[in-house]
């Protein structure tokens, strides 16, 4: 069987991420760099970045386009490269083609800036940069949103009525306290 077969029965499979490894991650992260975030209102990295801000992570923008000025009161950087201290999740709001090179910036920079994660938004999946990012030691998580995990996790999302999976009778706990 050729790489491209290989590649291509991988994409077609289903990711699956158990609740304990999603909440592992939201528990285990205190500072996400957002590549892709938008100052527009009505964009969805500006909503999950605000979110999240307000669950007490810290989200750093990373924009070319806006670097130097501030979004959510966070200052915006061209690359992760330019953020100063430490990253513990890279959180990717770009398109497909874009994430083979921030998987390399990821691994080129994940023991100087200790990257323990890399997360792909909702639609975005890149199985071969993914088994990369992986082999250099930092965990991917695929076409998933952590704010919509964070509130399907800690039972926020259920209060508007939408099934989250989650059945119990106990009250859920943030995944991060």
């Amino acid at each position: 069987m050729t790489a491209n077969l290989i590649m291509d029965a991988v994409m077609t499979e289903q990711l699956h991420y158990t609740d304990a490894t999603l909440r592992n991650v939201l528990s285990n992260v205190r500072t996400i760099a957002m590549v892709g975030a938008s100052a527009d209102w009505k964009r969805p990295s500006f909503f999950a970045m605000k979110y999240l801000q307000r669950r007490g992570y810290r989200v750093i923008p990373v924009n070319p386009g806006r670097a130097g000025t501030e979004i959510l009161g966070e200052m915006c950087y061209a690359s992760l490269a330019d953020i100063p201290g430490n990253i513990d999740m890279v959180d990717v709001f770009r398109a497909n083609e874009a994430v083979a090179g921030i998987a390399e910036e990821t691994i080129a920079l994940a023991e100087e800036k200790q990257i323990k994660f890399l997360w792909l938004q909702l639609g975005i999946r890149n199985d071969e940069a993914a088994i990369k990012v992986e082999d250099a030691g930092v965990q991917v998580i695929m076409d998933r949103c952590p704010k919509i995990e964070f509130a399907r996790l800690s039972g926020e999302l259920s209060w508007s009525g939408i099934n989250s999976g989650i059945v119990t009778s106990k009250v859920l706990k943030a995944p991060r306290a």
